[in-house]
């Protein structure tokens, strides 16, 4: 059996560009931000000293569900914010977390974005697409020139995964 090759981590291949909100930005202002910047979703962060902590995540489908409710039953009061439609305590990843765990999340989920968060400072992105991109260099780089050498993997980390926490910092 040949050694097992290193597994990319979320930190080598993230988005550390992002896209982001504030938590008191209004309803329409977050349907505007996400049709302007052609995103489906976004985090909702707060700044404190310099860095972006992560309170939420908001999506399109968010939006549409207050928007419609706001159309129909007539507005609210308060104003709807990101805050108040928001997916408060996302499903998020650790920068170390391995290729293999971030798939299983993202099926066990049907999730199209992984906000990548340490100590709740956001420092990037994972997309269904930066996944499906990783898992097909890590193929072609690693698998596919062997002889279908099947390669045992621990995988006690990887099965039911909600949250991935960093045990040694614990």
């Amino acid at each position: 059996m040949t050694d097992q090759p290193a597994t990319p981590v979320a930190s080598d291949f993230m988005t550390t560009h992002v896209e982001v909100v504030t938590p008191d930005m209004h309803l329409s202002d977050v349907i505007h931000f996400l049709l302007k910047h052609h995103v489906s979703n976004a985090p909702v962060v707060e700044l404190k000293d310099g860095k972006k902590i992560l309170q939420g995540f908001i999506s399109e489908h968010d939006c549409l569900c207050a928007l419609s409710d706001e159309v129909f039953f007539g507005f609210p009061s308060p104003p709807q914010t990101a805050r108040t439609i928001m997916t408060a305590h996302p499903i998020c990843i650790a920068p170390h977390t391995d290729l293999f765990s971030i798939v299983s999340v993202f099926n066990s989920h049907k999730l199209r974005h992984l906000p990548v968060v340490e100590n709740g400072h956001l420092l990037g992105i994972v997309s269904r697409h930066d996944i499906l991109k990783e898992m097909d260099e890590y193929y072609k780089k690693n698998l596919h020139h062997q002889d279908h050498e099947r390669m045992l993997r621990d995988t006690s980390q990887t099965f039911n995964l909600r949250f991935t926490i960093d045990r040694d910092h614990e």
